[in-house]
């Protein structure tokens, strides 16, 4: 692939997180548009679409006070294009290609790349006058640009989500490494309890281990691989640690540690059998835990970096809930006013506040955070210790990949066949896209 394939958000949360950001006064936003007070007050009321998946209608963006307000000041109004959950990316792709294009699209921008052409289909923001107050561009941006728009930096954090008060009853402490880390699931498994949840049946499941430990790998040892394996450089096969990996997880689920139907059971059981207690671990992002305590605030858990390694980094989710601006829009002016209004202190720190964000910028303070999530800033996020997973830089789609690896639980393949038949798989979907190099 050629140079203009660069890595997505590289270099995600390097210590640009500050917890309880005090406010900095940074008078960098452009008054005449950050306002965003002036638009159509003397003229005809303009109206902006704004799509959105109907998964995602609790959306901050779309907060009923929030758009009565920025009418109230701009005289535009906001209306909501709902999609179907199932089909959104479909319909935003028909919508994209025929020109019915809305003002506005909520999305992720990890997906953007790969499903909605982002290059091609959406303006670039870096001279928007919120942009000087970003504390991280990493998360709003791809191919060099700020191509998308969000209040928060907090993208979501993917390792071994664990039950402390398990570990402090058994005397145990975070792993170091793989050996370790065994180590823990036999006195987890010794005291009548099972060590780790595999909920396999959802196929995506099965890659949050190799997802965080290959781009873990990649970080510390080879900076440039993803962008050698986009380029048919170098192929996924080619990497004997992938495989490493790989096998790692198979001998969590081999020697025991288990449950023992992962490929029946699925994630919408997690919380339940974190609740009940039956299970110590899980590779999961920390939504899981925002997910149980919802259901009992009495419960301790946490987060750790999937042990692949010798201390290895946490796995950073790439942000989703992102805005874009197509640039077929037929109002983009009013579309970067919306983006302005919400970005404005005032709005966006109503936001933060509300959800609990960790603010992107530097006028807008963070709010005392969850308990978990400040451990996670403590141990990980301040003293550098987070990688990008490894499914930003893929530009392809990655169901096939799941799909292999659930199968070489199955029994169907072994690490280094799942690797060769994703190579396969991977050379085939970059061709369909005329990637530089397949």
């Amino acid at each position: 692939m050629n140079e203009k394939m660069k890595k997505i958000a590289t270099g995600i949360l390097v210590g640009v997180m500050t917890v309880s950001l005090a406010a900095c006064g940074s008078g960098n936003s452009d008054s005449k548009n950050a306002s965003a007070t002036d638009s159509g007050k003397n003229g005809s009321k303009v109206t902006i679409e704004l799509a959105i998946s109907k998964s995602s209608q609790d959306s901050p963006f779309i907060a009923q006070d929030l758009l009565d307000e920025f009418e109230q000041k701009t005289n535009i109004k906001v209306n909501l294009q709902l999609l179907p959950a199932e089909q959104t990316a479909t319909v935003l792709q028909t919508k994209l290609a025929v020109d019915e294009t809305p003002d506005i699209i909520q999305y992720n921008l990890a997906s953007a790349t790969t499903d909605l052409n982002l290059e091609r289909n959406f303006e670039i923001l870096d001279n928007e006058p919120w942009v000087g107050r970003l504390l991280n561009k990493d998360v709003l941006s791809a191919y060099g640009h700020v191509y998308s728009f969000h209040v928060s930096q907090d993208t979501g954090m993917q390792g071994v989500v664990y039950n402390k008060d398990i570990f402090k009853d058994l005397g145990l402490s975070i792993p170091n490494n793989f050996e370790e880390f065994l180590a823990i699931c036999e006195k987890i498994k010794v005291s009548g309890i099972t060590p780790v949840f595999m909920p396999f049946k959802d196929m995506w499941a099965a890659n949050i281990w190799p997802a965080a430990a290959f781009a873990d790998y990649a970080a510390k040892n080879e900076p440039t691989l993803f962008d050698d394996i986009n380029a048919n450089r170098k192929k996924w096969s080619d990497i004997p640690e992938f495989a490493t990996f790989l096998q790692q997880q198979y001998d969590v689920y081999e020697k025991g540690y288990t449950n023992i139907d992962i490929l029946s059971d699925s994630y919408d059981m997690a919380v339940g059998k974190f609740l009940d207690k039956e299970v110590a671990m899980m590779f999961m992002g920390d939504w899981l835990i925002e997910n149980v305590s919802e259901k009992d605030p009495s419960m301790h858990l946490g987060l750790f970096a999937i042990p692949s390694s010798e201390g290895a980094s946490l796995g950073a989710s790439p942000l989703g809930g992102q805005l874009f601006i197509p640039k077929k829009a037929k109002h983009i002016d009013e579309a970067k006013k919306f983006l302005n209004f919400i970005a404005t202190k005032e709005a966006a720190q109503k936001i933060v506040d509300t959800q609990g964000y960790v603010s992107n910028f530097s006028d807008v303070t963070t709010p005392e955070l969850l308990e978990y999530k400040q451990e996670i800033v403590d141990q990980y996020i301040t003293p550098k210790k987070t990688v990008l997973t490894s499914d930003a830089y893929m530009i392809v789609d990655r169901s096939e990949l799941y799909r292999l690896l659930q199968d070489q639980f199955a029994g169907g393949q072994d690490a280094q066949g799942v690797l060769k038949a994703w190579d396969e798989k991977f050379s085939q979907l970059m061709k369909d896209k005329d990637v530089e190099g397949f």
